[in-house]
Parts: structure tokens; sequence; C-alpha cells
């Protein structure tokens, strides 16, 4: 009997993990109606996540928190073995948001600071925060005074909300935000390396997809500076340049500082818990894909991720994606013996993106035949 692995992330805009991985599992089974399938859906940290979480056993919380420019918004993260898994962008994501400069200089991130504290009063014994797609940059400013930092200027009053108050902050205390927190460990799950600061940090980097200007750019750097450096006066350690600091707008950066997190690969903590490492043991052939395979998918994403254990236990790949902008070299450097790109298969990229779980079931079948023959 042939056991096959299919673990992919999700497909952007069209399908989750979950969803993908069924797709392509009706494939495999037109194409090997005998497999024997292990499905292990999988993510990096960034969007999708939770899903991911959920489908491996986890509990959805929902919880309404204040969103990144002050509206309510109805969000949610997993409780899984005494874990909390709170995704950033639940809370503040760019989805809640038309970019603009407004956004780019006041979104906040408050409300993921609620999750924490929701998840902290149900009784977590460990806290992983994922920190991709936020509409914020304040460096987790708004995240660590929910949970009872103050941030002030210098007369004592507050800075406010929003990356753009950084510049007048004068004083952090974290004394009640680490009483709160108490003796729970934090991991900040992330496979971004962006510094908080300078040409690669959370402003230059980031902040023009949040609607951030040049100038605004320059000014956003220069408050996340402040902000590093109040950090620093209030016992922290400096995250000016930490790599993984500026993921997440720097919410990282707050977490690491404010809470004591630790940075850990986003898609090697998600995969431990999806059973995908033991099911490769013994496997025949792995699939793997995401919504877009290009340069980007190389550094930290899942398919890179499962290329790395599927060459470690010598098993085939396959990668299925919605576009594929890697070259031959490319792909055989990752160990794939055969992909198949939507986009290729379809009228136009609206067509692959709405018919995409007809599309990977088709293209799944067709690359697992050409792989048995083969």
């Amino acid at each position: 009997m042939t056991r096959v692995v299919i673990a992919p992330d999700k497909f952007k805009g069209s399908l989750t993990a979950v969803e993908v991985t069924e797709a392509i599992a009706q494939g495999v089974r037109d194409a090997l109606p005998d497999a024997e399938i292990s499905a292990c859906p999988v993510a990096d940290g960034g969007e999708g996540t939770l899903e991911v979480l959920e489908n491996a056993g986890g509990s959805v919380v929902r919880v309404s928190v204040r969103g990144p420019l002050d509206e309510q918004v109805e969000a949610r993260y997993v409780l899984l073995d005494g874990t909390a898994y709170v995704e950033s962008a639940r809370a503040c994501g760019i989805e809640f948001v038309t970019p603009s400069r407004e956004v780019a200089l006041a979104a906040h991130t408050w409300g993921v600071g609620e999750l924490l504290d929701d998840a902290l009063r149900r009784g977590a014994q460990r806290l992983v925060l994922t920190v991709g797609g936020t509409a914020s940059t304040d460096g987790g400013a708004g995240m660590l005074a929910a949970l009872g930092a103050d941030v002030v200027d210098s007369s004592d009053v507050s800075v406010g909300l929003g990356g753009g108050s950084l510049a007048r902050v004068a004083r952090v205390d974290l004394g009640s935000a680490r009483e709160r927190l108490g003796a729970v460990p934090v991991a900040v799950a992330t496979d971004v390396t962006n510094p908080l600061l300078g040409a690669n940090g959370a402003a230059a980097v980031f902040g023009p997809q949040k609607g951030a200007s040049p100038e605004d750019v320059l000014a956003l750097d220069d408050a996340l500076s402040h902000w590093a450096k109040a950090l620093v006066k209030a016992g922290a350690v400096d995250v000016a340049d930490l790599p993984g600091a500026g993921a997440g707008g720097g919410v990282a950066a707050g977490a690491i500082a404010g809470l004591g997190a630790t940075v850990e690969s986003g898609f090697d903590l998600i995969a431990a818990l999806t059973g995908v490492d033991d099911a490769l043991t013994g496997a025949d052939l792995v699939i793997t894909g995401e919504g877009s395979l290009d340069e980007q998918s190389l550094s930290g994403k899942a398919p890179a991720g499962i290329a790395a254990r599927a060459g470690r236990t010598g098993v085939p790949l396959l990668v299925l994606a919605g576009r594929i902008q890697l070259d031959a070299d490319a792909l055989a450097g990752l160990g794939v013996v055969g992909s198949s790109a939507l986009i290729d298969h379809a009228p136009s990229l609206d067509y692959a993106r709405a018919h995409a779980a007809e599309l990977l079931r088709e293209r799944a079948a067709v690359l697992v035949r050409d792989w048995a023959r083969g």
C-alpha cells in the first residue's frame, strides 16, 4: 500500500490549509484508490495558523477586542494542551483597514494584549504569539499597555496609541504587565528575521504595505527608536537590531522586551503539533504547496520546511501551488520531483482562485499518476 503524506499551507484568498489538504487528498484517491493518506495541514505562524491548530485538536476561544483603529472586532485564539496560540492579526490585522497614512501612524496592538489577557484569565500555561499580517507599526506598545504597562511622555502623560505616538515616549514602566504575566512563558512564532529598526526594519519593510509614505517610514523608524531606547531604560533587552524583532510591525519587539518572549520558528512550532514528522517515517510520497511558491517560500515558509523534512527522510516530494515563480534549478534544490501551478491550467487568475479546490484535485491526480508511473 502506498503511504502519502499531504502537508500544504493555505492558498491565500482561496482555501485554508485544511481545505487544500482535503482537495489534494481527493486527487490522490482518484489516482491511487488504495493509498493510505496522512493529512497534515501546516502553517508558518502567519494567517491561517489558527485553522491548522483547530484541526489538530485545539479549541477556539472568541473574544471581542479593540481593533487596530479602536473599533471593536470579533477576534479568536486557540487553546491546545494548556497553550494559548494568539494570532496578532485576529485583533489588529491589515484586513480590518484600508491602507493609508492614518493606518500606518495610528494602528495599534491593544487588542492583542486583550487576547493575551483573556488567555491568562483562562489559565493558559504558555502563550504563543504569531505576528504576521498586522496593520500596526507600534512596536507592540499597545499590546503591553493593554496588559498594564505605562507608556508616558516627559510629563508622565500617556502618549496614546499607534506607532506615530511613540516619538513622544520618555518612560516605560513594565511592572504591571510583567506581574500580570507572572511565570507564564511566551514565545513569538515567526520566520521573519527583520530587526526593529533600519533599512530592513519594521517601518521600512512593512510600513509601505500599511499606507506609509517615505516620510512616514522615516518618522515611524524614529518613533520606534525612541520606543526601543525607552524599553532599555526600563530594564528590557535592546531589541533595536535583534533579528525577528521587526515582525508584525514590531509587535515581536514588544513581546521580547516587555514579556521576555523567546523567538521560535513559526513553521517548526506548528509542524510539531500536526504529526507531520511521525507521518513522514515510512512514507512513500509527500505533497506540499501554498498559494504562491516563490523566493520568499525558501525562507522559513511551509513548503521549504516540508521539503527539508522530506529530504532528511528520503521521501519524494511533489508541489502544488497557485503559481510557481521558482525555476527548475530552485525546485530541484528543494528536492521536488514533480510540480504543477494552477494558473497554468486556468483561463485566468480569478478563475484559478474561484475553482482552486477542483483544480487542486485534478492536478494532484495527474502528478501522482506521473510519479507512480515513473
